[in-house]
């Protein structure tokens, strides 16, 4: 077991501090925030992990996050994503070859392994032969190896602790086995002992929100928990959360992603009591009626009846599952800004303020953008 290592540290007492987490190769839109809250070298950013992995450009990425904790005031805490690199490069027994072997074979250059691979000319296949592939990439990506592997597990300072995916306490995480402080699902439904605000990423937002689908930062303030995983590179419809913290707890953020936008011509009011699916054990189906675009079924844990789209819709293990689905129609006024997830015959799945539904007016042409 590799224990959980901690760095202790005090806050500063001049400038603003922001947190981000599960960049997953999005370092294009971490620039971007970072440009529009201005950040500058008076200013503390905290980097919660999964730099990489899921998305391509992780290598990018990390290079850009090596870069800018050469230049500020940024500190960064090792996510399981992250941690995958150095346990394949050093050959750790937390995942065995075959996880590794479905994980390239599925993800391809969505991995940073495959990708330093593919950038010194091996093919895919070339990098499934695990040890060729270890043995090609260990120096010529020496800089980018050591960097994740010397990531703590957790920075912890008086106010603040700063962390993948949680911990039950700020006291006794050097007796943690590092792994379950990083890949800690759901840490929001578990009974921890916080003295202080933890702040951490790994799961996304809208997982903890049964009524509507919103990736927005979520605050537990009895739990003392700031959540900030926006989903991006994950979800189709997901966002990046820079968030500005303060001692005291959330502030504000920005949450950027690579939807297009559209301007909506129509009003529409909210609906009520929405259907709304979330990854996990809450995404069994039933397919009751199967159609090219949707599929009409029920949601096996409140076995309430829902359209979802089709390609939404895969089966394993002889079990029916979806992607987070939702009847949800979003409030709107003419005017409004929406990003654009998808745009299908009975309407639009949009995206406004960090939250996603069902808009069933008219749309202009969308437009590139990074706005949620």
């Amino acid at each position: 077991m590799i224990k959980a290592t901690v760095v202790d540290m005090a806050l500063p007492e001049e400038g603003r501090i922001f947190a981000v987490s599960d960049i997953h190769g999005a370092g294009d839109l971490l620039k971007r925030a970072l440009e529009q809250v201005n950040f500058g070298p008076e200013d503390t950013l905290f980097v919660l992990g999964d730099i990489v992995e899921k998305r391509a450009g992780g290598l990018s990425t990390l290079r850009y996050v090596m870069d800018l904790k050469e230049k500020y005031r940024v500190h960064a805490v090792c996510g399981n994503c992250d941690d995958l690199v150095p346990g394949f490069l050093d050959g750790r027994d937390e995942l065995p070859p075959a996880f590794y072997d479905h994980y390239f074979r599925f993800f391809k250059d969505r991995s940073v392994l495959v990708e330093m691979g593919m950038a010194l000319g091996m093919t895919l296949e070339d990098c499934l032969d695990q040890p060729r592939l270890r043995a090609a990439i260990a120096q010529p990506f020496r800089a980018e190896l050591d960097f994740l592997r010397g990531l703590p597990t957790a920075i912890r300072t008086p106010e603040m602790l700063f962390v993948h995916g949680g911990v039950p306490s700020a006291q006794g995480i050097e007796d943690m086995e590092a792994w379950r402080c990083m890949k800690n699902d759901n840490f929001l439904g578990q009974d921890n002992q916080l003295d202080r605000w933890c702040v951490v990423g790994h799961w996304p937002t809208t997982l903890y929100r049964p009524h509507i689908p919103c990736f927005n930062p979520l605050v537990d303030r009895e739990k003392r928990v700031i959540s900030i995983d926006g989903g991006t590179s994950i979800k189709e419809d997901g966002q990046l959360n820079l968030a500005e913290l303060s001692r005291d707890g959330l502030v504000s953020w920005v949450g950027l992603d690579r939807l297009p936008t559209a301007v909506a011509l129509d009003g529409q009011a909210a609906s009520a009591h929405s259907v709304n699916i979330r990854w996990g054990r809450d995404n069994l189906i039933a397919v009751l009626e199967r159609g090219d675009e949707f599929c009409r079924c029920r949601h096996l844990a409140t076995g309430r009846e829902i359209d979802i789209l089709t390609d939404y819709i895969w089966e394993k293990d002889g079990l029916t599952r979806c992607e987070d689905s939702t009847d949800y129609r979003l409030p709107v006024s003419p005017g409004d800004a929406l990003s654009v997830v998808r745009r299908t015959s009975r309407g639009a799945l949009v995206k406004k303020d960090g939250v996603t539904g069902w808009y069933t007016g008219r749309l202009t042409e969308p437009t590139p953008s990074h706005r949620t």
